[in-house]
């Protein structure tokens, strides 16, 4: 029994498994606190471009 648990404990399979895991959560929590902080701003690019676009049309006739 002593030597099962002695060799489970320096068994290190699947161990870089897990730091892929650890490293692939790293990524996407920054890739979603980038997307949230970046979000506003694209949100408010998009509708001045869009408020642009609106005027240059009712400017031309169109």
């Amino acid at each position: 029994m002593n030597a099962k648990l002695m060799k489970f404990l320096r068994d290190e399979d699947g161990v870089t498994a897990i730091e892929y895991g650890l490293i692939a959560g790293l990524v996407a929590v920054a890739i979603i606190l980038g997307a949230t902080a970046l979000g506003g701003s694209l949100g408010t690019i998009f509708t001045n471009i869009g408020t642009k676009i609106t005027n240059i049309a009712a400017t031309i006739g169109a």
